[in-house]
């Protein structure tokens, strides 16, 4: 009777239950605080977010220093930087959870981890992805020119999304 009725008892579907519903609460507890490891703190998403914006700044100024007078273009680095861009641009609106959503006027910002982006942004998402992806296929098509004069309009084109962008979603102060 001793191990007959042992593993009868363990095996009884109240146990089973109890088991089971122990190990979904012990492994949803464990995905949830997994999840929340992974979310990076909305100071080190906006850092990131900085270290783009510069890299986009970095290698339109490239470009348009390649086109100033006197300066010599170098097709292929010319396009090598645009096409960087233009990726760059497609991941950037990737980088705006609504956790990242801080500002607040008159605030003391560390100019590294805090927002300058306005509050505008998050209400009006969509206009800032359209803008970011149009952006983006403006630099890619930039990339592809054909001809030096359509090179040149599109990265005019490129500097007046940027600064219109920026007029509307940042904040100076």
């Amino acid at each position: 009777m001793g191990i007959v009725s042992v593993r009868a008892r363990h095996a009884s579907p109240v146990r089973i239950f109890c088991l089971s519903a122990a190990i979904w609460l012990l492994v949803s507890h464990s995905v949830s605080f997994a999840q929340n490891e992974a979310t990076p703190p909305p100071k080190d998403t906006i850092f990131a977010r900085k270290i783009l914006m510069g890299t986009v700044d970095m290698n339109m100024d490239e470009v348009e220093t390649m086109l100033a007078p006197g300066s010599k273009l170098d097709d292929a680095e010319a396009r090598e930087h645009l096409n960087t861009i233009s990726v760059l641009l497609m991941a950037f609106p990737h980088l705006f959870p609504a956790a990242t959503n801080q500002w607040k006027d008159g605030a003391d910002r560390d100019p590294a981890l805090d927002t300058f982006a306005s509050p505008e942004l998050w209400s009006n998402f969509a206009e800032f992805y359209r803008r970011a992806s149009e952006a983006s296929k403006i630099a890619f098509e930039a990339s592809r020119a054909a001809r030096l004069d359509e090179f040149t309009t599109l990265v005019g084109q490129l500097r007046a999304a940027c600064n219109s962008c920026h007029a509307r979603f940042l904040k100076t102060e």
